[in-house]
């Protein structure tokens, strides 16, 4: 008996060793896995607060959307200078607005109706923007243009199916500039006084048709916003008071329509110029 003790007394003891400890790494583990829980919960709120589902409340719109000092005011009497073609009644073409008044002009064509927060940013900031549609590319996404409609932005035609019009027989681009018209119409009520010819591309019958149409002005652009800069369709300067400026979005990723419209806006700030309408100077 006492032999047998004497072996089993070893053998017990290591067992209960290792049961204390698997107690005691049990409980660590335990211990720490309720102690990473509360962080994490730190973690995920503010991580919710860096990146919200809209702009951080509690400051001012400004700086909701990445700019340093708001953007001054355009002016409430704008001193335009726009005429027509003289002796024609052709609609002018326009890139450019001669005016005394330190503004830019900002339009967009198809797709930034893909990011909801642009409808924010335009509102909170008050932006005055235009918006040039084709009826092929919107498709369902004429209800969020409303949107942009209802918080200022201006619509404009794109044409319905975006062809280069330049070098098609007039009834062609009739039906393409008139067809939008008649669409834009049907949607929002209106008919849309400017156009912007895909691709820039138009020739003499464009603005034959376009003055058919009731269109007041075909648009083009002296500046372009791309994915890091501004480019330019004259070569490389500073903007100018009176430039319209095309902003494109990126066609993969929709919500870097935002990013790109900040930027642009920091360097208007710094040129010391700010937004206008264009509707209120052609």
């Amino acid at each position: 008996m006492k032999a047998r003790r004497k072996g089993a007394g070893p053998a017990a003891v290591p067992a209960v060793l290792l049961a204390a400890l698997a107690a005691l790494v049990l409980t660590t583990l335990s211990g720490c896995a309720q102690s990473v829980d509360p962080i994490e919960r730190l973690g995920r709120k503010a991580a919710a607060r860096v990146h919200p589902a809209g702009p951080a409340a509690g400051q001012p719109a400004y700086r909701r959307w990445g700019l340093t000092a708001p953007l001054a005011p355009a002016p409430a009497h704008p001193a335009r200078s726009l005429a027509g073609s003289p002796g024609t009644a052709l609609p002018p073409v326009v890139d450019h607005v001669p005016t005394a008044d330190r503004v830019v002009f900002l339009t967009y064509d198809d797709g930034a109706e893909r990011d909801p927060r642009f409808v924010d940013m335009v509102r909170e900031l008050r932006l005055p923007v235009s918006m040039f549609l084709t009826d092929s590319v919107i498709g369902p996404g004429y209800g969020r243009l409303a949107r942009l409609q209802s918080v200022g932005a201006g619509i404009q035609n794109h044409t319905l199916d975006h062809p280069a019009l330049r070098g098609l027989p007039y009834a062609g681009q009739r039906a393409e500039i008139c067809g939008q018209q008649d669409k834009l119409r049907a949607r929002f009520g209106l008919r849309p006084r400017l156009l912007r010819p895909p691709y820039g591309a138009y020739d003499a019958t464009t603005r034959r048709a376009a003055a058919d149409c009731g269109i007041a002005a075909v648009v083009l652009w002296r500046a372009s916003m791309g994915p890091t800069a501004l480019t330019y369709a004259h070569g490389p300067h500073r903007l100018h008071p009176g430039d319209v400026i095309a902003v494109a979005p990126d066609e993969t990723t929709a919500p870097d329509l935002r990013d790109r419209t900040t930027r642009l806006l920091r360097q208007i700030q710094q040129e010391h110029l700010t937004v206008a309408r264009l509707e209120d100077y052609v």
